[in-house]
């Protein structure tokens, strides 16, 4: 399935920088930045799910949030993109 994350992130103080790093290394393990707090993901449940526990774990609920889209098996017919920063298919080829 297709998710897409989002979070805000309290950076006020070093510990929230320390915070939003560890949620944006998270993300890039699963997926792909859109934009600043922004990533699109193919992930199955159990993934989802691991992933949803990991960030949980990392945020601090009291003065950051985190929020889970879930856009079923096919992005395409539910994401519109206009302008720059194309993305690459999360299902094609990677080459290194």
């Amino acid at each position: 399935m297709f998710v897409l994350i989002t979070y805000d992130i309290a950076t006020t103080s070093d510990s929230g920088k320390k915070r939003l790093r560890k949620v944006a290394k998270a993300c890039v393990n699963y997926g792909q930045r859109v934009q600043n707090s922004v990533f699109e993901c193919k992930l199955d449940t159990a993934q989802c799910r691991k992933l949803e526990l990991e960030l949980e774990d990392l945020i601090d609920t009291d003065t950051d949030s985190l929020r889970f889209y879930y856009l079923g098996k096919t992005k395409e017919t539910k994401v519109k993109h206009i302008g720059a920063k194309a993305a690459y298919d999360i299902e094609g080829p990677i080459i290194i």
